[in-house]
């Protein structure tokens, strides 16, 4: 295999070959950064403490939390298959997410560091009946492990992003071998599989946005209900999913609109909660009153930023507010999804950068179910006129219900197309039953 693939990837394979015994360093850094859990080390280096089950298995691979979780409707009608499922990713939080959102049959091991040596013992273990992978996180050494062991390999919610695509074109050698070793590519939209089919994908199919099916976050009732008795007669503006350099702009967001609405709540959702202590030392900072929830601190009344510092409480604090500024816009991180939010009847704003869901956003935008904030200025703008006008803001969740709606379908298309795949594994499965 490797006199035929292009010196991009051979160099590749003998570096990442080499740098194994730099491995333990590397686990020791990021460890050191939490960015690894002490506990689980091992898997890093495709080594399992769990025991593969019995049977097809199907092996889902995504980058992080994002990616896991466009997958939660997926994973469950599998499992109503009867088809055990394993997800691998590569960050503590989205490893913390599996454990709990889905049942404790779903399987999460941390995706091996990319060596050749690292993928076989992964593979080895796991010896999967299909590959899934979520979005564009290609790993070279394992695609080609996967490859070489005739694993059928499928991209599911595929996305090619038009800063990642002149990257790869200047690479297409390269980003064909590894593409063209998938069996299909199932694209978010036309555009991602246009983009897809010129770097050398092939059979693309459009089946659009898995994260469009995915359903609503839960929310712990206990909870809620505290949280919405001590805010009962505030007004209240969640700030979800925020990057480094937004939340200097919401604090001041916030005082600006506090000036005539002095009991408004603003909370604070940083996309990593580990920034948490940060984000509450620039409230601090800016002279106002605010609240951890790491420390189990309480949204008082005289709170006037609380910051949810909490894994997995999104749903929690969609519920709670009727007003969502989507983070990752104001700066050029690309956005995060909307789509939740819309779903747990938000009404949202967001910024100018919102390229990672350009046509979700572009849809809601157009049908006047969400709102455009090019600067702090207008955000200020926009949420004064929706926390003085509930009407303005129920119209639009409405229009951005619809759009959610109209856009949804995703999962069923997706599941065509996997069907000859997942036909092979069930009667596989009624084989060994039969034996």
């Amino acid at each position: 295999m490797a006199s035929t693939l292009p010196m991009a990837l051979r160099v590749y394979r003998g570096l990442s070959s080499a740098a194994v015994p730099l491995a333990p360093a590397l686990i020791r850094q990021r460890l050191k950064h939490g960015k690894e859990d002490p506990e689980r080390t091992d898997e890093r280096r495709g080594l399992s403490h769990d025991t593969r089950p019995l049977g097809p298995l199907v092996w889902i691979h995504g980058a992080s939390v994002g990616e896991v979780l466009a997958a939660a409707a997926l994973i469950e009608r599998l499992r109503a298959l009867n088809i055990r499922v394993l997800i691998t990713s590569g960050t503590v939080t989205s490893a913390a997410i599996v454990a709990k959102r889905f049942p404790p049959d779903v399987i999460h091991q941390y995706v091996p560091y990319d060596t050749p040596r690292f993928v076989e013992r992964f593979l080895d273990h796991w010896r999967p009946s299909l590959g899934l992978f979520i979005e564009s996180d290609l790993w070279p050494n394992l695609i080609l492990a996967g490859a070489s062991r005739r694993l059928p390999m499928v991209v599911i919610n595929g996305r090619m992003s038009p800063r990642s695509f002149p990257r790869w074109r200047r690479m297409s050698g390269t980003i064909s071998a590894l593409l063209g070793r998938f069996d299909i590519c199932l694209a978010q939209s036309q555009a991602d599989a246009d983009r897809f089919s010129v770097l050398g994908a092939r059979n693309v199919i459009t089946t659009g946005n898995l994260k469009l099916d995915v359903p609503a976050p839960p929310a712990d009732p206990a909870k809620l209900d505290r949280l919405t008795a001590m805010t009962r007669g505030r007004p209240v503006i969640v700030a979800a999913s925020t990057h480094p350099g937004e939340e200097e702009i919401l604090i001041a967001v916030h005082k600006a609109l506090s000036a005539s609405l002095p009991s408004l709540l603003t909370v604070i959702v940083p996309r990593h909660p580990h920034r948490g202590p940060a984000v509450a030392e620039l409230v601090a900072g800016a002279g106002l009153q605010g609240a951890l929830r790491s420390r189990e601190d309480q949204p008082l009344a005289g709170t006037a930023v609380y910051v949810a510092d909490t894994m997995g409480e999104l749903g929690l604090f969609y519920r709670l507010a009727s007003i969502v500024f989507m983070g990752g816009s104001l700066v050029e991180h690309g956005g995060q999804n909307p789509i939740e939010a819309v779903k747990l009847g938000a009404a949202i704003v967001h910024g100018p950068h919102v390229f990672n869901f350009a046509d979700v956003y572009e849809a809601l935008d157009k049908a006047a179910g969400a709102r455009l904030a090019h600067d702090p200025e207008a955000l200020v703008r926009q949420l004064r006129q929706l926390l003085s006008d509930p009407q303005a803001g129920n119209s639009l969740v409405a229009a951005g219900s619809r759009v959610v709606e109209q856009l949804g379908g995703a999962l069923e298309r997706t599941l065509s197309a996997l069907e000859p795949y997942l036909l092979q594994i069930t009667l596989e499965m009624g084989a060994a039953g039969d034996a």
